[in-house]
């Protein structure tokens, strides 16, 4: 076919050009072979030479037979082919300007030039869009081979990198379509099928996952260029709308790239108004759509987001078209709509000069952002504060609304979510660093300013009111109404000319007359009559020519006379005047009318400065409330940060730390106590946690402010002797901690240490409060370098240890610390060979150690006692033969005590028959004995046991090393060092008796004697227990705690009473048993039981310390396997119960905290099922209200549900209550949030039964079902053969038979009791699957025990033993 004589049709698929399709229509005639391809294309290009591009019309089937096998013929064919085209379409886009602007050019001829233009762009699209697609492939194969050498392999596969050489392509495609090609086409209308082949590979390479990659930039760039030229040369707007949406939908890297250019569009290319239709065909999506797409929404969500950062007034226009997007239920959306609105805030609505439509445009999206500040989605809430701590940061947040987001800020902290939480933080830390108002945000500071402020306003309220007031009376009136009063001043005046005679009002040289006449009118104002009459009086004398002074009538009576002129000073000259001299007014009038002209000028100036005044002080008064306002909110937030700091991840800790240093650097007086309160973090076993806390106290502490190194450390030294005024041990024992750390890394200068020994050694003046802490943290610092203490030894001593009197026992017993940290008090190691550090007996800190304490045990003083406990520890820690040391100072001690004994102070002491002895000193004496005794006990337990094994590892290896033959035999080593294993183990058994031994014989003589009174009888025992003093309560828990740790076995049968101790009236009791069962529970020392209930109480407690105390239990009692998984079942019943019970709110409350550690499926599903088969047993409507509960708080899984599916007959029955039956709709609630598809078909299904058995109970079907389902259950229960035993424990809060339990029997089991067992209602108390027989709580009587079998009994884990 003549190439004169065809049109050549674009077609949709490459196959369309094989058939006939119309009239003149071209048609490929030949696909030819894979051998024949080389020489056609060498004819094509020899053509090309010669015709140029129109070659194309005679040779297009070579190029659709190479497209045609493309995936199978050489590479080298495939490159030389994609050159060969790009120089043809180059080739035709540098002759097309001439041609189209050739005004003779033939309609064969443009019909010729169009149809190789067609060609030539259908072959190059068709072989860019062949090279992308086997690129892909390769791509995805690397990607599975692995990512290294992957551009090497794409190279050596392609012979060139198929990356670099799009560019140039898409660049060509650009420029062909800047040209004026519509021209070609008749009527000049290019055909849609032309632009959407060009398009249509830019979008096919857009579809690329790789295209979003830093080294694809130069493509995606060249793509938004070619699409920008069909957008505003070939009105493609529509086309790529729709294109730009389905790809948002399905391509999830693309949301970016889109982004990237369309905001090119929009600014460079000036097509905005595709910004409308995009944002128009979003927010046209159903929300309900979208909730079912989440694909789709997260594209455009991501869209939406970067769009508004980058066009954010192009898109300001559309934005309420997004708006139903606010309320559907994709929170991506809704976050994406929210983020929007908050960059149109940050950067078209931030300023002041904003027109009133402007600035209520950006009120409605402030109060939108703090509408969803308490969305139902967390996600969205953290979104909101995110996007809010932005404004806050760039300023953008406008004063007028600083309160209300500081409120919302503060009330997210107690948001159940812990990204929210965090944002939350951070938002107020925000807040904190950009606030408007102080540096120091002080409310102590702040209320006093205030309150001062505040009354000055009122004052100049209310003088404003007076002054309107009096302006809006009539002259006249107001001096008829003064006139009585004024006449009786001015007849006492007249009469009693003296008492006038010293008042202070006097008339100036440099006064006019009517500078007096003001005042004299400003005082008759005031009520000061007196002092008004006497100006006035001064005055005629002064001024006697002068107005209004001089109008003083010789006929009247001088009190008239006086009465007259004061009333034309005060109502003004021109009423009496006229009234009394027509004439003369009218004569005088000039100079009156001068004089009103003038005053009205100066009362106006007057009343504008005081305008300005009052706006002024309204100004600062609102300043100081919004600043004392968010001070109370920044307080309020520190008390509910530090109490996060202990229950939330690692990332609120660290962000509640970083707030801290920010809220203690604006001088907040409560950030002291959350810096406090943040210490015990650092023996956190999360290393994020312990290095926030360090770089906190970096920042707080060792970057102190100061013009010299000297005075950084002074400073440095102040801010820490701040932490140690009223701090407890544990205060001081992490700040301890955090010193070694600071010490160890070189962090403290030396100058630091410097100033801490002069102030101890008062080479500079200082408080002994200051000198005892530069001591402690002197002792501090020792534990990570102890030659700062150990180098200085002598020095010490002398500090606290001189022979002046009296004693500072409180800095003595800080040197005693500090002194005991040049020595490691662990327990010496095998592996070590070296002695152990030790004093010598004579060395003067124990001859002046035991001398302070010998002289002190006669003195009175309560700081003696703690002295001595630091003195006794740290002789046993440093001195050779400390027993001998502690025995000289226990003798001395004891002569003094019976020197004492034998004085007779007094007569009538002397003739009594018993020698009476001070009671303090009886106290310290055995005090003293008692410490030396457990000092003693520790040192042949740990220092003698230690060393004796290290000296025998030393004998035997040197005996070892004298018996060494010389030909060593493998076999023979072996066998000797299992020998020589054999006896050091026996060696170690050998010594531990011999301390045992020595401990229990010789030290425990006085344990033993307390033990013996736990078997005194028991109404001497009951009251002990019942003390009505707490202090007494308390000492005998925590004495019966150390007594558990070393006799566990004899303490054991206490427990319960141990136990009883946690519901005593006496807060303190409560505490001190909390912390001691805390210890003995943690360590193993006490087996956990049933009666552990009696701590989950404690997580209600009305004392905040004590419910922090049980819940950090309960924390780390979580970390011990299933340790809380194997106890809920019986502190639920426990709690639940009728008697002996909590109230349902509480129980609420605890079983929500226990029920959060409940993290793991297989434990959820386990406790589903039991909770609902207790269903069966439970008697009250309350315990079915209570297990309803328990399953709403468990993280319900699919599997969960299917497990509460095959329960569903043990409380189907119990839905008819709307507590119960909301309960289990809420489970099911939080479990279809994220369920999948195949998932909620069960809800669905779980749902309706719910509903169904709420409204009109069990339908016979079901009832049926369920009767079968039961009685399968029922006949696999009655196959177990084993039958529990349970035996009632009496209340451990009783105190009756306080006697020593016998050991448990396990009693025979006689059939024939069941016989007389009653018919009444029984109340079962459940215990865990994992009790055991021994366990009290898990036991009934015989007379308990249930006749039929239910599904939850259990049997007993132990056989019976005879």
């Amino acid at each position: 076919m003549s190439p004169q004589l065809y049109e050549f049709h674009l077609p949709l698929s490459p196959e369309e050009l094989l058939k006939s399709g119309g009239v003149n229509q071209y048609v490929v005639q030949e696909v030819l072979s894979l051998r024949h391809l080389p020489s056609h294309l060498k004819a094509f290009q020899a053509a090309f030479r010669a015709q140029g591009p129109l070659a194309m019309l005679e040779h297009f089937d070579t190029i659709y037979s190479i497209l045609h096998h493309f995936r199978s013929i050489d590479p080298g064919l495939k490159e030389d082919t994609l050159e060969f085209l790009i120089k043809v379409v180059s080739r035709h886009t540098q002759e097309l300007p001439a041609i189209l602007d050739d005004a003779t050019l033939s309609g064969s001829d443009r019909s010729a030039h169009l149809n190789a233009l067609k060609m030539n762009c259908y072959a190059l699209i068709c072989l860019l869009e062949s090279f992308e697609t086997m690129a892909s492939q390769k791509s995805l194969m690397d990607l599975a081979l692995g990512g290294k050498g992957r551009k090497a392999r794409a190279k050596a596969t392609h012979g060139f990198d198929w990356e670099e050489e799009r560019q140039p392509i898409l660049q060509l495609l650009t420029q062909l379509l800047q040209l004026d090609i519509r021209h070609l086409w008749s009527h000049s209308v290019i055909e849609e099928e032309f632009v959407s082949l060009v398009t249509g590979c830019c979008y096919r390479l857009l579809e690329n996952p790789t295209i979003s990659h830093q080294k694809n930039r130069s493509t995606r760039e060249a793509i938004t260029h070619l699409l920008g030229v069909a957008l505003t040369r070939y009105n493609h707007m529509l086309s790529a709308t729709v294109k730009i949406i389905q790809m948002l939908q399905h391509f999830e890297h693309l949301a970016s790239v889109l982004v990237a250019a369309v905001s090119l569009w929009a600014t460079d290319y000036g097509m905005k108004s595709i910004v409308g239709e995009i944002v128009r065909e979003i927010g046209q999506k159903c929300p309900q759509e979208l909730s079912r797409d989440p694909s789709g929404a997260k594209g455009f969500a991501a869209f939406l987001t970067e769009l508004a950062e980058r066009v954010p007034a192009t898109l300001m226009s559309s934005v309420c078209i997004l708006l139903d997007h606010l309320d559907g239920e994709n929170y991506m959306m809704r976050n994406a709509v929210l983020a929007a609105m908050a960059e149109m805030v940050l950067q078209v609505l931030n300023g002041d000069q904003l027109e009133a439509a402007a600035r209520d445009t950006r009120d409605q999206f402030l109060d939108t952002l703090q509408a969803h500040g308490h969305d139902v989605s967390s996600f969205v809430r953290s979104r909101v504060l995110q996007l809010f701590t932005r404004i806050v940061q760039q300023k953008a947040l406008p004063l007028t609304r600083f309160q209300a987001v500081v409120a919302l800020a503060v009330g997210r902290l107690a948001d159940k979510s812990v990204l929210v939480c965090k944002n939350a933080i951070q938002l107020l830390a925000s807040f904190l660093a950009n606030n408007p108002f102080s540096c120091k945000l002080s409310d102590t500071d702040l209320a006093g300013p205030l309150q001062k402020e505040t009354q000055k306003l009122q004052e100049m309220r209310a003088q404003r009111r007076a002054a309107a007031a009096s302006a809006a009376l009539d002259p006249g009136e107001e001096w008829e109404a003064m006139l009585p009063e004024l006449k009786a001043t001015l007849h006492q005046l007249l009469k009693l000319p003296q008492e006038g005679e010293g008042m202070p009002e006097e008339v100036a040289e440099t006064e006019t007359a009517g500078e007096v006449e003001g005042r004299i009118r400003r005082l008759l104002a005031k009520a000061s009559y007196k002092q008004a009459i006497i100006l006035t009086q001064k005055a005629i004398g002064h001024f006697r020519e002068s107005e209004p002074f001089c109008h003083m009538d010789p006929e009247e009576s001088e009190k008239t006379a006086f009465l007259n002129l004061l009333g034309t000073i005060f109502k003004g000259p021109a009423a009496p005047t006229q009234e009394k001299n027509p004439q003369g007014a009218a004569g005088n009038l000039g100079p009156g009318e001068t004089g009103c002209k003038d005053k009205p000028s100066v009362s106006e100036a007057e009343k504008c400065r005081e305008n300005d005044e009052l706006v002024k002080q309204e100004m600062l008064v609102q300043y100081l409330q919004d600043a004392y306002s968010f001070s109370l909110k920044i307080t309020e937030a520190i008390g509910i940060i530090s109490q996060m700091m202990y229950e939330h991840t690692t990332t609120v800790v660290q962000e509640a730390t970083e707030f801290f240093v920010a809220v203690f650097q604006f001088g907040v007086p409560q950030a002291l106590f959350g810096v406090r309160r943040m210490l015990p973090l650092i023996w956190s076993k999360e290393p994020g946690v312990r290095e926030a806390v360090l770089n906190a106290y970096r920042q707080l502490y060792l970057r102190p402010k100061g013009d010299s190194a000297r005075a950084k450390a002074q400073t440095l030294i102040h801010n820490l002797s701040l932490l140690l005024v009223d701090a407890s041990v544990g205060t001081i024992q992490c700040l301890e901690e955090i010193l070694c750390e600071f010490v160890q890394k070189d962090e403290l200068k030396p100058a630091v240490t410097q100033v801490l020994w002069e102030r101890a050694t008062k080479k500079v003046p200082c408080s002994p409060l200051e000198r005892c802490s530069s001591v402690m943290l002197l002792g501090m610092m020792a534990r990570g370098k102890p030659e700062i203490v150990g180098s200085n030894l002598d020095t010490l001593v002398s500090i606290g240890l001189d022979e002046k009197l009296p004693q500072d026992y409180r800095l003595a017993q800080q040197v005693c610390r500090a002194i005991a940290n040049i020595s490691d008090r662990r327990k010496p190691s095998l592996g070590k060979r070296h002695p152990p550090f030790r004093l010598p007996q004579e060395h003067c800190l124990f001859e002046r150690l035991q001398e302070t304490v010998t002289k002190g045990v006669v003195c009175p003083d309560p700081l003696w006692i703690p002295f001595k406990e630091a003195a006794v520890t740290l002789i046993y820690q440093l001195a050779e033969g400390p027993e001998v040391i502690c025995a000289r100072m226990l003798q001395g001690c004891a002569k003094q005590a019976l020197e004492k004994l034998g004085e007779k102070s007094s007569p009538q002491e002397a003739t009594k028959d018993a020698p009476v002895l001070p009671t303090f000193l009886l106290m310290n004496l055995l005090s003293l004995a008692g410490d030396v005794a457990l000092q003693q006990l520790v040192h042949l337990e740990q220092a003698v046991s230690g060393e004796l094994c290290r000296r025998r590892v030393l004998r035997e290896e040197q005996e070892h090393k004298a018996k060494e033959p010389k030909e060593k035999n493998p076999s023979s080593e072996a066998t000797m060092e299992e020998e020589m294993g054999l006896v050091g183990a026996t060696a170690d058994d050998t010594e531990a008796e011999l301390i045992r031994g020595i401990c229990e014989l010789e030290l425990l003589d006085a344990t033993r004697s307390s033990l013996q009174l736990l078997h005194l009888p028991s109404a001497s025992s009951a009251r002990s227990e019942k003390s009505s003093l707490p202090i007494v309560r308390s000492n005998l828990m925590i004495a019966t705690g150390d007594l558990a740790i070393r006799f566990p076995n004899l303490v054991d049968p206490w427990t319960p009473h141990l136990y009883a101790r946690l519901r005593d009236p006496a807060q303190q009791v409560r505490k001190t048993a909390g912390l001691v069962m805390t210890h003995l529970i943690l360590k193993d020392m006490v087996k956990v039981k049933g009666q552990v209930s009696e701590m989950a109480v404690l997580l209600i407690d009305p004392a905040p310390q004590i419910a922090a105390l049980a819940k950090n239990f309960f924390n780390e009692l979580s970390h011990k396997g299933n340790a809380i998984y194997n106890l809920l079942p019986d502190i639920i019943s426990r709690l639940s119960a009728p008697e002996g019970g909590v109230e349902e709110e509480p129980f609420h409350t605890i079983m929500k905290q226990l029920l959060s550690y409940i993290t793991k499926d297989k434990q959820t599903e386990s406790l589903v099922e039991k909770l609902c088969q207790r269903f069966r047993t439970a008697q009250t409507e309350r315990q079915y209200r209570d297990l309803a509960y328990c399953v709403s708080q468990l993280p319900l899984t699919e599997r969960g549900l299917r497990k509460m599916l095959e329960n569903f007959d043990c409380f189907g029955d119990k839905l008819s209550d709307e507590s119960i039956f909301s309960a289990f709709l809420s489970a099911v609630g939080k479990l279809r949030r994220g369920a999948k598809p195949e998932g909620k078909a069960v809800i669905d299904e779980f749902e309706q039964k719910l509903r169904a058995c709420h409204t009109r109970g069990l339908d016979p079907i079901e009832e049926l079902e369920i009767g079968q389902a039961g009685s399968q259950r029922a006949s696999s229960a009655r196959k177990q053969p084993a039958v529990s035993r349970h035996r009632r424990l009496a209340s451990a809060a009783s105190h009756s038979d306080f006697v020593t339990p016998e050991p448990r029997r396990t009693t025979r089991w006689h059939p024939a009791t069941q016989r007389q067992v009653s018919r009444k209602k029984l109340r079962i108390v459940f215990s865990s699957d994992e009790s055991s027989e021994e366990e009290p709580s898990a036991e009934m009587t015989e007379d308990e025990t249930p006749k039929k079998t239910t599904p939850i009994r259990r049997a007993s884990a132990h056989r019976h033993r005879s």
